[in-house]
């Protein structure tokens, strides 16, 4: 099956797209991306080839992630998100379990987007309460659940800590904000830029649910969060406030 799927991402495959994948995923020596190798299919069409593919097992989507070629494994990526989708309990379980295990092939950051939240944030969401329900019942079980995240905001592989925070996409829907900020504390001082407009990027849905408690966290960091994460999270502000923060004057 494997075979079948590379063969129809050839069918698609643009040397000119290639080339402009390369320079946007930064796959030059030194880059986050390097030595990344891209044939040129578009995103939506590796949709539509995976959609016919998606009750594959976990052995051919693990040659599609451990794939030297960035579309054969943003196909494995996007295979396991639609498999998680339509399984019963049990089964997503196994894909979850599947995901973390591979997670450093989930490596450049529409890998990680595409994929991590409706896989990792999903069965989080779904084997754990409301926060408020969480207050309620005072549940160590069921707060202790998402540590995985918290472990993964602290490994030394990028892909892993974008995952961390990226994950919490889907408790942000749900206006469970808690384990976002507690995650882009820890990541406050990380290194990688990918990580600043990751954790901006969280803050600022926070922010679109509830800006009170995005600035209650702002204003305890923003002066010494990196400036990229800082722009990110405060993208749609109003331009006074904006500039209030970028100046410092909070």
């Amino acid at each position: 099956m494997y075979n079948k799927i590379v063969k129809e991402l050839k069918k698609y495959k643009s040397k000119e797209k290639a080339k402009v994948l390369q320079g946007f995923f930064k796959t030059g020596k030194g880059e986050y991306g390097e030595g990344d190798i891209f044939i040129g299919v578009k995103v939506p069409e590796i949709r539509i080839i995976v959609k016919r593919f998606i009750d594959v097992d976990l052995d051919e989507v693990k040659k599609l992630l451990y794939s030297n070629i960035h579309e054969e494994r943003l196909a494995g990526v996007l295979i396991l998100t639609y498999k998680f989708f339509k399984s019963n309990e049990k089964e997503q379980k196994k894909i979850y379990n599947f995901y973390l295990k591979n997670a450093k092939q989930i490596n450049n950051w529409d890998l990680v987007d595409l994929s991590a939240p409706n896989i990792v944030g999903e069965y989080l969401q779904s084997i754990t309460c409301h926060p408020f329900d969480r207050l309620r019942t005072g549940s160590e079980l069921v707060s202790g659940s998402r540590k995985i995240l918290y472990k993964l905001a602290k490994s030394k592989n990028l892909w892993e800590r974008r995952i961390s925070i990226i994950s919490t996409f889907i408790f942000i829907r749900n206006n469970d904000f808690e384990d976002t900020l507690k995650i882009s504390e820890i990541l406050l001082n990380d290194e990688h830029d990918l990580i600043h407009k990751a954790v901006g990027w969280m803050l600022r849905e926070v922010g679109k649910r509830n800006q009170a408690v995005e600035e209650k966290f702002l204003k305890e960091y923003y002066k010494i969060m990196p400036r990229t994460m800082l722009r990110y999270a405060i993208e749609r502000f109003e331009e006074d406030l904006r500039q209030k923060y970028l100046k410092g004057k909070i």
